[in-house]
């Protein structure tokens, strides 16, 4: 029993004295948008669409506060950003693209509501790997290419709260709700997948000083309309959007007209 304890204490004792890790703390963050994705999936499933568009919610606080952990603790890596990929695609691609198929994608001809219901989770699955694919060569630029997939399932979850209660809105359309969800869901899955210049949201690091104070101080103004009322997540979600297109539209007007093909706004 000795030898035992000595060969106990010897091998495996030192491996619980060892401090944790810092990548711990935005890893349980993100295992925490993980988990939210998960059961808003089971939600969704069951027919509480309400309960699962408030997780996917909830996930995207998570998935905001991962990376603030990670740079107050100084522990980004790659571990992180892979684990954190994998995370979105269950939240903002899975979770949103079964809302939607209960939501009313599920009236349309078979597998082309499938279909549809779909294209958040496979495109946002090529979004996120060219984004972590572009992070490890240049992360010096201040915009997004592409619209960021939480971005997406913003927009889904804020339409589905904004018009749950109002579906008679949508009668006097030839196809019902379906008329708009598809456009919808076609445009915000090509605006993944594209081009279009998306605005970064400034970091904090810990020591400097923090960059766009305005920009965090509208984030806080919004948050607090979405906490005491849900409709302020579609005014966030149509504006960042607009802001999206409005710089696409004018940096493609801007080499247009320059006779530099490398001249950029």
């Amino acid at each position: 029993m000795i030898k035992v304890r000595e060969r106990y204490n010897r091998r495996f004792k030192p491996r619980f004295n060892k401090p944790l890790p810092r990548g711990v703390v935005p890893s349980f963050f993100t295992l925490m948008n993980l988990f939210c994705g998960f059961m808003a999936i089971v939600m969704i499933s069951e027919g509480k669409l309400a309960h699962g568009a408030w997780l996917i919610v909830f996930a995207g606080v998570f998935d905001g506060l991962d990376g603030f952990m990670a740079r107050l603790t100084s522990s980004s890596g790659q571990f992180g950003a892979e684990l954190d990929s994998l995370s979105d695609v269950v939240s903002f691609g899975v979770a949103p693209g079964l809302l939607l198929y209960k939501y009313g994608l599920f009236m349309l001809t078979q597998p082309v509501g499938i279909l549809l219901a779909a294209l958040p989770a496979l495109c946002g699955a090529i979004r996120l790997a060219r984004f972590n694919v572009g992070s490890q060569t240049d992360s010096s630029t201040v915009y997004f290419q592409g619209m960021p997939i939480p971005i997406q399932a913003g927009m889904v979850v804020s339409f589905y709260l904004f018009f749950r209660d109002v579906p008679e809105w949508f009668l006097w359309l030839d196809n019902g709700l379906n008329q708009v969800l598809v456009p919808m869901v076609i445009i915000l899955s090509v605006l993944m997948v594209g081009s279009v210049p998306f605005d970064k949201l400034p970091r904090i690091v810990r020591g400097e000083p923090v960059d766009k104070p305005r920009v965090y101080w509208f984030a806080a103004l919004f948050l607090m309309w979405v906490i005491f009322h849900e409709n302020g997540l579609i005014v966030a979600m149509v504006l960042y959007i607009s802001r999206g297109l409005y710089t696409g539209i004018r940096q493609f007007w801007t080499e247009f007209m320059s006779d530099d093909p490398t001249v950029q706004a």
